[in-house]
């Protein structure tokens, strides 16, 4: 069974129990929502989910998508769906206007590295990308810019979360299969049954203690696969600082999976 770090999900489920046999209209992309009376009617982007799970219509916020999801079960209505849009309207439009806009990796943008402020310079007479007192270098053609970084950025979030992961292995006398590094958008870190971890490169650009919570989290369930009182406890011996990371995973995560996305 494997076992992952909690995903990040700016969400707060609002529900009704309303339902209705399924509707032919097809569901809308967009929906304007007015979200005080009297003020004018926001635009906003709705992904429609049916589930056979699901026994109330619901409501969350995805930051990723920069939008709002409104489950269905199965015999619930688009109109019902709508209408729980149109009465949570105020909260709807609050938090997707808090939502930060995609981040571009493009010359002159700002890229975070271990929560650090990095200005992306293209200097085509160069080779290769670095580092340089605040400033990532970037050479080659400036099509090939956004790759050459991402590129570079996966590299030092291997880097780093093989470093981090030393101590910790030790610390508990065990030995990863091997590290990962992926794009998950669903979770930072996972543990799988062979002792290989994984972990989403975006890591690299959190702080370094935040980075080393995930590792944390992750080798400890080399000890333990599961979230028992022992896991734990293990987790606190390794990083007592675990509850700050994971607030500030929570609050700062959403931004971290916008960047590249522009």
């Amino acid at each position: 069974m494997r076992r992952e770090s909690p995903p990040v999900k700016c969400e707060r489920l609002m529900t009704t129990r309303l339902q209705a046999l399924p509707d032919s209209p097809p569901a809308p992309d967009t929906v304007l929502l007015r979200p005080r009376a009297l003020m004018p009617e926001v635009a906003c982007r709705v992904r429609w989910r049916r589930s056979a799970r699901a026994r109330r219509l619901s409501l969350r916020i995805c930051p990723l998508e920069g939008a709002v999801v409104v489950t269905l079960p199965m015999r619930a209505s688009v109109k019902a769906g709508m209408a729980l849009l149109h009465e949570n309207a105020h909260w709807v439009t609050q938090h997707l206007r808090g939502i930060k806009p995609a981040e571009a990796l493009a010359p002159g943008a700002t890229v975070l590295i271990g929560d650090v402020p990095h200005t992306i310079i293209h200097a085509p007479e160069r080779r290769g990308v670095a580092l340089e007192d605040g400033r990532l270098v970037v050479s080659g053609a400036v099509e090939f810019l956004p790759r050459r970084v991402l590129d570079f950025l996966r590299r030092e979030a291997g880097q780093r979360l093989l470093a981090a992961s030393i101590p910790h292995a030790e610390a508990l006398c065990v030995r990863p299969r091997a590290i990962r590094v992926k794009d998950t958008r669903s979770r930072w870190g996972s543990c799988a049954p062979d002792g290989t971890l994984a972990f989403s490169w975006r890591l690299v650009m959190a702080p370094g203690w935040v980075l080393d919570y995930v590792v944390a989290h992750e080798v400890a369930h080399l000890r333990e696969l599961n979230h028992s009182p022992r896991f734990w406890a293990l987790v606190e011996q390794l990083t007592p600082h675990h509850d700050a990371a994971n607030a500030w995973l929570k609050r700062e995560g959403p931004r971290l999976l916008r960047v590249g996305e522009g």
